[in-house]
């Protein structure tokens, strides 16, 4: 099994936190296996529209942080969270179903509904923090984040990590919150002990600068642009179905 930063930290605290060496196997072959395919971006087309009732058409999702903006990610990043969703390595009682052999497929459905996915542009409205504490944010996120994130939040394909720039405020609170408790299990063993020691003033400033990294401009959608693939029953169903179909 290949591990990548965190080594074998990682396997001791996935271990300890209820996850199965079965499990961790099983999600480093399907991620390996997935990254060395040739994507077929339009049979990943099809595959999204499952993703689209809570990622939306666009991949923007909603900026309540319910759900992330995917849409621009590092198809590799994809490709390790659908893994370890679907060999239960991340908790995520939601996508768990969507992620089963019947509706999403096998290793070259990942790799293609990834390559599918981070070629979508990015929203270039997100919901950014409130902004008082900017200074501070960017300070941390240059002494603390940059290393492993990027400069610009760009991630490390390589790595899996993610791309964080351009990312819905709150989402950012959220997943924070949820690897310094352990409640995301598959988070990095290095930032889970690195984050422990911030405080709340510190959280809320270095995701709020996080939250105001622009993508480059070649990333990020044209004003009022609109998932052309998909049509509007995807965007509205309940609006769109005709009566019948809805009472089905």
């Amino acid at each position: 099994m290949m591990l990548k930063r965190g080594g074998v930290g990682v396997v001791f605290a996935l271990l300890s936190s209820g996850v199965s060496a079965q499990g961790l196997e099983e999600a480093a072959r399907e991620v390996e296996e997935a990254l060395h395919l040739t994507p077929d971006a339009e049979n990943g087309r099809k595959v999204y529209m499952v993703c689209t009732v809570c990622h939306r058409p666009e991949g923007w999702a909603s900026p309540d942080g319910m759900y992330p903006q995917i849409a621009g990610q590092q198809a590799s990043v994809l490709i390790k969270q659908l893994a370890d969703i679907r060999a239960r390595n991340r908790d995520n009682p939601t996508m768990l179903p969507f992620t089963s052999p019947r509706l999403l497929g096998g290793a070259q459905e990942i790799a293609d509904v990834a390559a599918y996915i981070s070629a979508l542009p990015m929203n270039p409205n997100n919901m950014v923090g409130p902004g008082f504490d900017l200074e501070l944010g960017e300070r941390l996120y240059k002494d603390e984040c940059a290393e492993c994130h990027g400069p610009a939040g760009e991630g490390d394909k390589k790595d899996h990590i993610p791309l964080i720039q351009g990312q819905n405020y709150f989402y950012l609170i959220r997943q924070f919150d949820w690897i310094r408790s352990g409640k995301r299990r598959n988070a990095d063993s290095k930032m889970v002990k690195q984050i422990q020691r911030f405080t709340p003033r510190e959280e809320y400033s270095v995701l709020d600068y996080v939250s105001r990294i622009r993508p480059p401009e070649n990333k990020l959608a044209q004003p009022g642009w609109q998932n052309p693939d998909f049509p509007d029953y995807a965007r509205h169903p309940w609006q769109t179905l005709p009566a019948y179909q809805m009472a089905r």
